[in-house]
């Protein structure tokens, strides 16, 4: 899997962004075409993203107030915050000028809806779908503000659920998608290199947040999106979040880096122990690992997420009362503008509602095995594309055996 280089030069084929933006566009109409759907209403922000190519930062990305029309026999119309849609016009020529439009909502709600946006905004939708000859059929709905959805159905619009269609559409990346992808997991492998220099007794958890934060935007990250950061006592349960604890001699330590090069995105645990490790802590290192193993030996065309399911430990043998309880320790999440896409593989929907693994997929796989020590825990993932020969590991810092940081 290449991993080329941030850059574009003359003298290698690397990302072809028109390519990648042709795909993804095709994906999305090809998924409207096979709908009931007059047109797609895109609120979440990776959907738009996928669709019309554009960005902008997620303080007001996540607002709910830009938003995107692809409409049948259509191009993709942009709402976005203020001064983002002109410069939209002059920087995203795949869009027409016309179709980056400035657009406000209400902020989830800080302009409350009788100030009459939402009214006129609807009221513009519809009038464009009547100009296509498109008005009175469904109109689908990825994501939306409640007050939002009430005023299409005030206004007459049958409104349809279309964030299946659009993860669907997502699901099986492009060569240019996986170079992104193989790029962003780059970058954390570097990562993962300064940590285990850095990691040893008297640095907290959160100067290893800060670390990585620096480190990957000056290597290019767009966002850093989460890092846990769990050490100590605190391994067990696991808290998916980090604090300010003081690593000590002896610690299991482990990292998640969530962060995005180009919109794609990284989910990379790893585990250390700090100066030394007990048999406890090896014990548990090597369950895990011998799971992650067993998940990856399964993973190619053809299979169901069942049968990766079924190859990890129910939630019962590793101390919880049920899969629930236990749900996003052994665990598989699919990878690409988001986070958690498809598929998602756990015990607790795969074994009834399992999904077939196709190439082109790209997934994270997670293991957590908590140790007998009653608060050490070794978590593991990796990072898989599904090729036609089977998996492809993204993911490339040593996690075979536990690495034990400075030791004594």
């Amino acid at each position: 899997m290449p991993a080329p280089g941030h850059t574009g030069v003359d003298y290698e084929q690397r990302v072809d962004f028109d390519r990648l933006r042709r795909y993804r566009l095709e994906r999305a109409k090809a998924a409207l075409e096979s709908s009931e759907c007059a047109a797609f209403l895109l609120f979440d922000f990776y959907n738009i993203r996928y669709t019309t190519q554009t960005w902008i930062g997620g303080a007001l990305g996540d607002k709910m107030t830009r938003y995107a029309l692809l409409a049948r026999g259509r191009e993709p119309v942009l709402w976005d915050f203020g001064s983002a849609a002109r410069h939209h016009q002059l920087y995203s020529p795949w869009l027409r000028p016309e179709d980056c439009r400035a657009g406000m909502l209400g902020l989830r709600g800080a302009i409350a809806p009788d100030a009459g946006l939402m009214e006129s905004a609807v009221r513009e939708i519809k009038g464009m779908l009547a100009d296509a000859g498109l008005a009175g059929q469904p109109v689908g709905v990825d994501i939306v503000e409640p007050a939002f959805l009430f005023e299409m159905q005030r206004q007459g619009l049958v409104v349809v659920d279309v964030q299946q269609a659009m993860l669907d559409a997502r699901l099986v990346k492009s060569a240019d998608e996986i170079m992104l992808l193989t790029q962003a997991a780059a970058m954390v492998d570097g990562v993962y290199q300064e940590i285990v220099e850095q990691l040893k007794p008297g640095i907290r958890e959160n100067d290893i947040v800060a670390l990585a934060n620096k480190r990957l935007y000056e290597q290019g990250s767009d966002q850093v999106e989460a890092i846990n950061a769990v050490s100590g006592e605190r391994c067990n349960p696991h808290p998916h979040n980090f604090s300010d604890r003081i690593i000590r001699p002896g610690d299991q330590a482990f990292f998640d880096i969530i962060h995005s090069y180009n919109g794609y995105r990284t989910c990379y645990y790893r585990t250390f122990s700090v100066g030394s490790s007990t048999a406890s802590q090896r014990s548990a290192y090597t369950r895990a690992r011998e799971w992650m193993d067993a998940a990856i030996e399964m993973v190619k065309p053809g299979v169901g997420t069942d049968d990766i399911a079924r190859v990890w430990p129910a939630a019962t043998e590793f101390g919880f009362p049920d899969e629930m309880a236990a749900f996003g320790l052994q665990f598989g999440h699919g990878l690409g503008l988001g986070l958690h896409e498809r598929p998602i593989i756990s015990r607790l929907n795969s074994l009834e509602n399992p999904v077939e693994i196709v190439p082109g997929m790209v997934f994270a796989l997670e293991t957590y095995c908590p140790a007998d020590d009653g608060f050490s825990a070794a978590r593991i993932e990796e990072e898989v594309v599904v090729t036609e020969d089977g998996p492809r590991i993204l993911t490339l810092f040593p996690a075979q055996d536990l690495v034990v940081t400075n030791p004594y």
